[in-house]
């Protein structure tokens, strides 16, 4: 079986999902959609198949589809996936989405909801936990090697020198640090949050969000759009260490380096670049064949790895910090 398929945003993210969708071997690509014509025309002639440049376009055409990426942008990033995803869904057809979800929780509310009712299968591309070094560290703690879990820290910053919006740090960026969080911590249950614009920013370009999630352990992200890519890499800095009773282990900018600190003994364990996975550019692909192999396998729509729902309650956390913010009170989701 080849999994026919179509990448509606063709701009920087479109054309690394449509990549990696040409070089897989059961894959075909079948159309290309973007509002800019030129960018749809010039993905055409690059993956030898149809421009469209309306979804509706798209599906009047009669292209058979069995599965979208919409990689779609707008306000924060998010702002544009909500009517090419709801199309796509209404036509009964399996949508890999870019994150954040959608910069609205309502419409993001809409979308799971839909592919829930037509039981479909609705994902979204929150690739940092598709990781060898992400996948390592999951088995330790199912393995119970770090005991009980306590507490889980993330730190996520690069320099995005964007003003498009006051939000626009929190919503595009840390779906990935609270998707990360909650992979190994499960569901949030309250959140309070800190803010600081930078400076010369005009945008909340800093962020210090408290999280106990519904199991007791406590967490804390620390975000920045105010970064320096020198100190941290051609992709920023990103840090997470989730601290169990009898050990913990630190993993570094998404995939590069994983470490294992166990409590009662001086033994480490240390691993650079698992799986050949290099940087952080290298995580598009590991997400995107997951998405594929579990299409094709026809997996049960709840079956998917970082669902929509899965984002959705992303989204909510960074929501509840902003509301916390705004209100100055301790927010429960």
């Amino acid at each position: 079986m080849s999994l026919r398929v179509a990448v509606v945003g063709l701009g920087n993210i479109g054309n690394i999902h449509a990549g990696i969708y040409k070089e897989h071997p059961e894959c075909q690509i079948v159309a290309v959609c973007d509002i800019i014509g030129e960018r749809a025309d010039r993905a055409a002639e690059k993956y030898s198949c149809p421009a469209y440049y309306s979804v509706q376009q798209m599906l009047a055409s009669g292209v058979a589809l069995d599965a979208v990426s919409v990689c779609t942008a707008g306000v924060e990033n998010g702002g544009d996936h909500y009517e090419p995803t709801m199309e796509l869904l209404q036509a009964g057809i399996p949508v890999l989405g870019e994150k954040p979800i959608s910069n609205e929780l309502d419409k993001a509310r809409e979308m799971v909801a839909l592919a829930t009712s037509r039981s479909l299968r609705y994902g979204i591309n929150l690739n940092h936990r598709f990781t060898p070094a992400a996948l390592r560290a999951k088995e330790w703690v199912e393995e119970g090697r770090l005991g009980e879990l306590n507490i889980i820290n993330m730190t996520m910053w690069i320099n995005n020198p964007n003003e498009s919006s006051p939000w626009f740090h929190i919503r595009a960026l840390h779906p990935h640090s609270v998707d990360v969080m909650r992979y190994f911590g499960g569901d949030v249950a309250k959140v309070q949050a800190f803010f600081k614009k930078g400076k010369g920013r005009k945008i909340w370009s800093n962020v210090q969000v408290n999280v106990l999630f519904e199991n007791g352990i406590l967490g804390h992200l620390t975000g920045s759009y105010d970064g320096s890519f020198g100190a941290g890499g051609s992709y920023g800095l990103e840090t997470l260490e989730v601290v169990g009773s009898d050990a913990r282990f630190v993993l570094r900018d998404a995939c590069e380096h994983l470490e294992y600190y166990p409590r009662f003994s001086p033994e480490t364990v240390t691993y650079d670049y698992l799986g050949g996975m290099k940087s952080f550019g290298d995580t598009f692909k590991s997400r995107i064949d997951r998405w594929i192999e579990q299409n094709l396998q026809q997996v049960r729509p709840e079956e998917i790895d970082a669902s929509g729902e899965e984002a959705l309650k992303a989204q909510t956390v960074l929501e509840g910090a902003i509301e916390s913010w705004q209100t100055g009170r301790v927010i429960t989701l």
